[in-house]
């Protein structure tokens, strides 16, 4: 009966394995910064520098954070802040780009 004394890990959409991962949440919390400031900065159009290069590096932490990410807790915080920082970086492409004034 040695089963009857095992816990129930499954059925939780955040499940964890109860490990630290501390790389994978700088990338997540670096992730949700850089979503955050890139949307926010999105909606004034002469920002467009700050929105489109902290949603392209947005885009890149979470895409990594994507790879190395171990729960599912990690993966749906990751989804949001990519979300986030891709609507940062298209408005902000929208609206001047990368480089809209400085170089020329």
């Amino acid at each position: 009966m040695a089963q009857a004394m095992q816990p129930k890990t499954t059925g939780s959409l955040f499940a964890t394995d109860h490990r630290p991962h501390p790389l994978q949440h700088i990338l997540l919390w670096a992730t949700a910064v850089l979503g955050v400031t890139a949307f926010i900065s999105s909606m004034f159009y002469n920002l467009h520098l700050l929105s489109s290069w902290t949603g392209l590096i947005g885009i890149l932490t979470g895409l990594y954070g994507q790879f190395v990410s171990v729960t599912t807790h990690e993966r749906f915080a990751l989804i949001l802040g990519l979300g986030s920082s891709a609507v940062g970086f298209y408005l902000g492409m929208a609206h001047g780009g990368l480089f809209g004034g400085v170089l020329g």
